[in-house]
């Protein structure tokens, strides 16, 4: 049986400039494996931004937390292809 497909989120926010550069960074990166990203307004849920509403904008993959701030560009194109 093959492991699902990873998945890639993107917490963000409004108005954040840094998750812009981010969004377009992981969409390029996530489209050379071709998947998709789901964003998620950190704002929107009060949990998420008590847990990461400081650190965005921050890519989870798989559920867990991958980098924060900045995509790790190399660092995320090794763990997607090591799956």
């Amino acid at each position: 049986m093959a492991e699902p497909a990873p998945a890639l989120q993107l917490l963000t926010r409004q108005s954040c400039h840094l998750c812009e550069v981010a969004a377009e960074t992981l969409a390029r990166v996530a489209a050379e494996h071709g998947l998709a990203v789901t964003a998620v307004d950190v704002d929107g849920d009060p949990e998420l931004q008590a847990e990461y509403g400081d650190r965005v904008p921050v890519v989870l993959l798989d559920g867990r937390e991958h980098s924060y701030f900045t995509v790790d560009v190399d660092r995320l194109r090794r763990d997607l292809a090591a799956r």
